[in-house]
C-alpha cells in the first residue's frame, strides 16, 4: 500500500469525527434552546394571569413610546454600524446600510449569532463589498458596543452585585476595552483580524473621530434601550423618574450578558434574567418584571422585524426607479 493510499482512509476517519463532533455540538445547543425556551414558558404559563395582568395595566401611550424607543435605539446602532463601514473603504450610503445591517441582523435569532454576521456579509457581497469589510466593520462596531454598556452598567453596578453578582466578571472587561479604543491598538486589532481571514491589513489608521462618533451612537442607542424599559416600569407606578438611569445600565448590561449567550438565539434568557432581577431590586414585584421582560422582547422583534423590512423596500424602491444601476458583484 502506497503513503496517498494510507492517507485516504485518515482522512475519510479525521472527516468523518469532525462531522460527527459537529453533530453533537448543533444537537447540544439545539437541546439547550429547547430547555431554556421550556423554563421560560413554564415560568410564564404559570404566571400568565399576573403577567397578563401587569401588560394590560400599561397605558397604551407608554407602550407606543416604548416600541419607538427600541426602534430608535436599532436606528443609532445602525448608524454606529454604518460610520465604522464607511471609515474601512467607499461609503456604501445609508440606505444601502440599513439594509445590509437591519436584515443581515435578523440572523441573530438563529441559535448561534454568527448567522447575523454570515447573512450580512453575504448581502454586502451582493451590494458589491467584500465579506471581509463587512465583517470586520460590523466586529469593531460589536467590541466599541460592548464598552459603551460597561460605562453605562455602572450606574446600575451596586444593584448588580446585590442581585446577580454572576454578571459582575463582565466589568473585568472594561479597562481593557477602554486601552482598546485608542486608534493605534484598535486598527492593529482590526489589521489581526483582516490578517487571520487573509485579507490585507487596514491602509491606514482608523481616527479618533470614527471611534467617538461609534461609541457616542452606542450610548444613545443604550440610553433608548433603557428608556423603553423606563416607559414599561414607570407605567405601573414604578420606579419613578429616580429609576431611569438604572434602567438604563440595566439595559446595558444584560444586552451585552446576552450577547456573550451567542448559542442560544438573540441571548434569550440571559437577558431576561437581569432584567428581572434589577427591577425586583428596584421595587417591582418578579412577576411584573418578568412580564415587562416578555413583553421587551416581542417589542425587540417586532422593532427588528419593521425596522429591516422597512430598510429592504426602501432599497427595493430605490433599485426599481434607478434601473441602470445595478451594483457588482464583490470577487
Amino acid at each position: 500500500m502506497t503513503t496517498a493510499e494510507a492517507e485516504v482512509p485518515a482522512t475519510e476517519a479525521a472527516a468523518e469525527q469532525k462531522s460527527t463532533k459537529a453533530l453533537i455540538i448543533t444537537w447540544a445547543r439545539r437541546l439547550l434552546v429547547v430547555v431554556v425556551i421550556a423554563f421560560a414558558g413554564y415560568a410564564l404559563v404559570t404566571k400568565w394571569n399576573e403577567v397578563w395582568h401587569t401588560l394590560a395595566a400599561v397605558a397604551w401611550q407608554s407602550s407606543l413610546l416604548s416600541q419607538l424607543a427600541v426602534m430608535a435605539a436599532i436606528l443609532f446602532n445602525t448608524i454606529a454600524w454604518q460610520t465604522i463601514v464607511d471609515d474601512l473603504g467607499k461609503p456604501i450610503g445609508i440606505f444601502r446600510g440599513a439594509q445590509i445591517c437591519l436584515v443581515g441582523g435578523l440572523g441573530k435569532y438563529v441559535p448561534g449569532s454568527v448567522w447575523a454576521y454570515l447573512l450580512q456579509m453575504e448581502l454586502g457581497r451582493k451590494a458589491g463589498l467584500p465579506r471581509a469589510r463587512i465583517f470586520t466593520g460590523s466586529l469593531v462596531q460589536l467590541g466599541i458596543a460592548t464598552v459603551a454598556s460597561l460605562l453605562l452598567g455602572i450606574i446600575a453596578l451596586p444593584v448588580i452585585f446585590a442581585e446577580t453578582p454572576q454578571a459582575l466578571w463582565l466589568f473585568a472587561l472594561l479597562p481593557v476595552g477602554l486601552a482598546a479604543l485608542h486608534p493605534k491598538i484598535l486598527t492593529w486589532g482590526t489589521s489581526l483580524v483582516l490578517k487571520t481571514l487573509r485579507r490585507p491589513p487596514l491602509d491606514h489608521q482608523l481616527k479618533w473621530s470614527t471611534i467617538g462618533k461609534v461609541l457616542g451612537f452606542s450610548l444613545l442607542a443604550y440610553a433608548a434601550f433603557g428608556s423603553h424599559m423606563w416607559l414599561l416600569a414607570n407605567s405601573v407606578g414604578a420606579p419613578g423618574v429616580s429609576g431611569l438611569l438604572l434602567c438604563i445600565g440595566a439595559m446595558a448590561i444584560s444586552m451585552t450578558a446576552g450577547l456573550f449567550a451567542f448559542f442560544l438565539p438573540s441571548g434569550a434568557g440571559v437577558r431576561e434574567a437581569v432584567i428581572v432581577a434589577v427591577l425586583a431590586a428596584s421595587g417591582i414585584d418578579p412577576v411584573q418584571g418578568l412580564a415587562f421582560a416578555v413583553a421587551s422582547r416581542l417589542m425587540f422583534i417586532v422593532a427588528d422585524v419593521v425596522t429591516a423590512g422597512t430598510a429592504a423596500a426602501i432599497a427595493a424602491f430605490r433599485r426599481r426607479t434607478a434601473p441602470g444601476a445595478r451594483a457588482p458583484q464583490a470577487a
